[in-house]
């Protein structure tokens, strides 16, 4: 497995990406048609963030995406889950923003809340769903970095 920045050729790998990892979250409504979600992708999602991807074998089969402190995406698609993708994902996101970051993920979304807690980040707020347009329970984690403490000489 490989991570590299996004490139301008995978707008749709990451889109499809994303829309497999959707679709195995039965739970949430169907807001947008897949051609609005790859819209979203291209003119929001791509710009916006600092991309990063994850490939193998040439495909990309993961992406994460960073704002100034917080992971707004990290997503994988359903059958390259549970082989340390997302792991990495992470670890490059905790890399480029050491200073620490947040992010949300639905409550319902039990495996990504454990998957998050497993790599440092700890529960800070539970919400009701009233602020995303799922409308659905959110959970929001933080994670910190450890401070090294200062060597008394």
């Amino acid at each position: 497995m490989k991570i590299r920045p996004v490139e301008p050729g995978d707008t749709e790998d990451v889109a499809d990406v994303f829309l497999a990892a959707l679709a195995a979250m039965t739970y949430l409504p169907d807001l947008y048609t897949d051609a609005e979600t790859r819209t979203f992708i291209r003119d929001v999602l791509l710009p916006n963030n600092e991309v990063w991807v994850a490939e193998e074998g040439g495909r990309v089969i993961g992406f994460a995406g960073l704002g100034e402190d917080v992971l707004r995406h990290l997503w994988v698609e359903p059958e390259a889950q549970n082989r340390g993708v997302g792991t990495a994902l992470l670890a490059l996101a905790k890399e480029r923003r050491p200073q620490g970051l947040w992010l949300s993920v639905f409550q319902k979304n039990t495996g990504a809340r454990r998957f998050y807690e497993r790599h440092g980040f700890t529960l800070a707020e539970l919400t009701d769903g009233r602020d995303n347009e799922e409308h659905e329970p959110d959970a929001r984690y933080e994670w910190r970095p450890k401070r090294r403490s200062a060597n008394p000489s």
